[in-house]
């Protein structure tokens, strides 16, 4: 057996599981709710370049 073999053997006898913080249902209820947040601030700046089409820099068409 080679000497990392023996480490790893070693070793597995000592790992501590630590239970979550948390149920684990609540992890995908959190990235849903990040997910939606993000997803009304973009939503919330749609159409934001037609409200000022009146104020269109020099060289643009004020027809668009």
């Amino acid at each position: 057996m080679s000497v990392v073999a023996s480490a790893v053997l070693a070793a597995a006898g000592t790992i501590v599981e630590q239970p979550l913080p948390v149920p684990s249902v609540i992890f995908p209820l959190i990235a849903v709710g990040v997910f939606a947040l993000l997803g009304a601030v973009a939503w919330s700046y749609r159409d934001v370049a037609n409200r000022h089409a009146g104020k269109a820099g020099r060289g643009t068409p004020q027809g668009h």
